[in-house]
This record gives structure tokens, sequence and C-alpha cells, in this order.
């Protein structure tokens, strides 16, 4: 099993134990840690994915894209 992301918090960063594979596939892709951290704890659930995904498709068709 891989070592989990620090749960510490502060200095040490924090990532939620259920969004581990998003931050750790993003450091793979070459994110820096508090870019990666930022977005993988952004959206927890499913529920405020979707929210997100739903206010950027408006904010594209109110942009004209």
């Amino acid at each position: 099993m891989d070592p989990m992301v620090s749960a510490r918090g502060g200095k040490y960063g924090f990532v939620y134990p259920s969004r581990q594979n998003v931050y750790k596939a993003l450091r793979r892709k070459g994110y820096a840690k508090s870019k990666a951290a930022r977005i993988a704890n952004a959206g927890r659930s499913k529920l405020a994915r979707k929210a997100m995904g739903h206010k950027a498709a408006a904010h594209r068709r109110a942009r004209g894209r």
C-alpha cells in the first residue's frame, strides 16, 4: 500500500484521505504540491464536483464559448 500524503495540516500540507489518488495523479503530471493539493481538496464530494462542473459550464456559456 502506498503511503498517504500528509494529513497533518499546516506547513506539512493536507489532502483529504478520499482524494489522495487525485493528488498523486496530479503530482505525476508535474503539478506543484500546493497546486495539486488545492485541486484535489476542491470538490471533496461527488455532489460538490458536479456543482463546480455546472458552474464552469454556465460560465463558458455566458462568455459565448
